[in-house]
C-alpha cells in the first residue's frame, strides 16, 4: 500500500530538553546574513509497533519579519543521534502557520485543541479549505532532501500587515512516527494495514467501510502493530529535530508563495465544504489495485495517476519537489505557458504488491511577481 497524509518537506551530543532552541548560527550569503536555528519537538516515547501522530500547538519558531530560506527536519533519539528509518519510520511531518489570540495560552499537554479563536494562515495551494494547508512537510524521504530556496527569494511571513490586530502568528507540528522494530510485517505497518492494527473503526470511533483495507484511519495516534512473538523491545524517547534559515527581511527579496497540490484532485469544489468526499477535490487518498501476471507482462505492474490543474496565479517556478510513500516510483510536474498556468502531475506506483491507498503530493514555490520561466532547483 502507498498512502498520503491529510491536512497530499544539528544538534550536540548531550542531552536533549524538548523544545529547547539547540544553537543558532550566522553567515554571509548573496548580501544577506543567513540565520540559523535547530529545536526540538516535545518528546515522545515509541515502543516495538507503537504509533505517534500528534499536533504541536506553539512550537518554537523564529519571531520577527523575517524570509525562510530553508526548512529541515529528521527524526532524533534523546541523544541527539538519528534513528534509522527501519527502526521508526517518519510516516510524515507538517509544519503549519495560524493567528491566535495574544492572549491565549496553548499547552501540548492535549492532543485535541479548541479552534474557535484560531485563524489558519493557509498556503496558497488550491485544496479545499482544510486540506494539505501546511507550510513544510516531507516524509521517510526528509533525509537528504534539500529545501534551500535561492537567492534572491524567500518565504515571507511574520509581516506585522498581515497579522490580524490582537493576534499574534505561531506554529504548529504534526509528527506521525511507527516504530517497526520487531514487527511482525515491516512493510505492512507502515502501510497502515488495518489487519496488523486491528483497527475497525476511525479515531472517531466511525465504523470503516469493508473495502478499506489500509490507511491513515487505521494508524491513528496511539494504536499498535503487530509484533513478533516473544519480541523484548524498550520504550525509548524520541524528538522531531528541526532546522531552520532565514533572512531578515528587506525590499532586496523577491517573496515567494507555497502550492500545494494533491495527485488526486478532481478540481472539483463542493460550495461551503472543507472535508473530503468522492466529488469534492484532494481526495488524499486513493485506492490502488493489485495488478495480475497479464498486468506484469504488459506494464510490470506500475499504477499512474495523472491530474491537470490550472493555477491562480502567475510566475517563475522556483523550488519544487514530491512527496510519496513505500512503492512509489516517481512524480512529475508538467508545465504549459497559457494565459494562465496549467499543471499535470504525474505519480506512478508499483502495484505488484499494492492493494490498498495511494497518493502523492507536489510542493511548489512560485513567485508571482513575474512571468512564467520553469527553473527547478
Amino acid at each position: 500500500m502507498v498512502h498520503c497524509f491529510r491536512a497530499c518537506l544539528p544538534l550536540f551530543a548531550i542531552l536533549i530538553v524538548a523544545s529547547n532552541l539547540s544553537y543558532t548560527r550566522a553567515s554571509m550569503k548573496g548580501g544577506h546574513k543567513i540565520k540559523s536555528a535547530t529545536f526540538l519537538s516535545p518528546k515522545f516515547v515509541l515502543g516495538p509497533g507503537s504509533v505517534e501522530n500528534r499536533f504541536y500547538r506553539n512550537v518554537d519558531f523564529p519571531k520577527g519579519h523575517i524570509g525562510i530560506k530553508s526548512f529541515n527536519a529528521e527524526v532524533i533519539d534523546d541523544t541527539g543521534n538519528p534513528v534509522p528509518l527501519h527502526e521508526t519510520y517518519l510516516h510524515h511531518w507538517l509544519v503549519s502557520r495560524y493567528y491566535q489570540p495574544l492572549d491565549v495560552v496553548e499547552t501540548n499537554h492535549e492532543q485535541k485543541f479548541k479552534e474557535s479563536d484560531r485563524i489558519s494562515a493557509r498556503n496558497s495551494g488550491i485544496c479545499q479549505k482544510g486540506i494539505l494547508n501546511q507550510y513544510f512537510g516531507l516524509g521517510s524521504e526528509t533525509r537528504k532532501t534539500a529545501t534551500h530556496i535561492p537567492d534572491p527569494y524567500a518565504i515571507e511571513i511574520g509581516n506585522p500587515a498581515e497579522i490580524p490586530v490582537g493576534y499574534e502568528e505561531r506554529w504548529l507540528l504534526n509528527v506521525h512516527a511507527i516504530d517497526t522494530r520487531g514487527a511482525e510485517d515491516r512493510l505492512g505497518c507502515t502501510e497502515c494495514r488495518c489487519d496488523l492494527y486491528n483497527i475497525t473503526v476511525s479515531e472517531w470511533g466511525h465504523p470503516l467501510r469493508p473495502d478499506y483495507k489500509g490507511g491513515l484511519l487505521c494508524c491513528y495516534d496511539h494504536t499498535q502493530c503487530k509484533v513478533k512473538q516473544g519480541f523484548q523491545g524498550t520504550r525509548r524517547s524520541l524528538y522531531l529535530r528541526y532546522t531552520v534559515e532565514w533572512v531578515e527581511w528587506d525590499s532586496d527579496i523577491i517573496p515567494v508563495k507555497i502550492f500545494i497540490f494533491d495527485v488526486t484532485d478532481t478540481g472539483k469544489r463542493l460550495n461551503g465544504s472543507t472535508g473530503l468526499g468522492p466529488e469534492n477535490g484532494c481526495q488524499v487518498e486513493y485506492e490502488i489495485k493489485s495488478c495480475s501476471s497479464t498486468d506484469t507482462a504488459v506494464n510490470g505492474c506500475v499504477d499512474v495517476k495523472r491530474t491537470n490543474l490550472t493555477m491562480p496565479t502567475t510566475g517563475y517556478l522556483i523550488y519544487g519537489v514530491a512527496h510519496q510513500h513505500t512503492g512509489g516510483i516517481g512524480s512529475t510536474l508538467y508545465g504549459k505557458v497559457t494565459s494562465t498556468l496549467k499543471l499535470q502531475i504525474c505519480s506512478d506506483f508499483l502495484s505488484s504488491h499494492l492493494d490498498m491507498a495511494g497518493s502523492s503530493f507536489f510542493h511548489l514555490l512560485l513567485s508571482e511577481s513575474f512571468l512564467i520561466i520553469f527553473h527547478f532547483t
